[in-house]
């Protein structure tokens, strides 16, 4: 299914692939505790930005390893390159225009990201 969604300000839209059935990541790090982002991670083939991609900005933290991507003008952040997943990109469920059949959602311990990491890795994968 092909998926559309974008900011709050309808500037940045997107399209991703995903199924009718999706597991999502509830993550409680402090970004994503803080700025709600459900995540849906998918190969980078499968996403693709329709219109905006210039009013994007780029904040990054920490490791700097992240790449999250915000409206230049209402500030959402609709997806972003996880450092779990830098092969594909992590769109905020709450940013779909309409949300898949069936979704799931599972707790994800990003507070203690080091060692839980490597069980979101094979979502990007093709």
């Amino acid at each position: 299914m092909i998926y559309t969604g974008g900011c709050h300000c309808g500037k940045v839209r997107f399209e991703v692939d995903a199924p009718e059935s999706v597991e999502i990541e509830d993550c409680n790090c402090s970004i994503c505790a803080m700025s709600g982002h459900l995540h849906l991670i998918v190969p980078r083939s499968k996403f693709r930005v329709t219109e905006g991609e210039e009013g994007l900005t780029l904040y990054q933290f920490n490791s700097r390893q992240a790449q999250h991507y915000h409206c230049s003008v209402c500030g959402i952040k609709p997806f972003y390159v996880a450092r779990s997943n830098p092969d594909g990109i992590d769109v905020n469920l709450r940013c779909l225009d309409r949300r898949p059949r069936t979704v799931t959602i599972v707790p994800f311990d990003g507070q203690n990201w080091e060692a839980n990491a490597a069980k979101l890795a094979h979502k990007s994968q093709e």
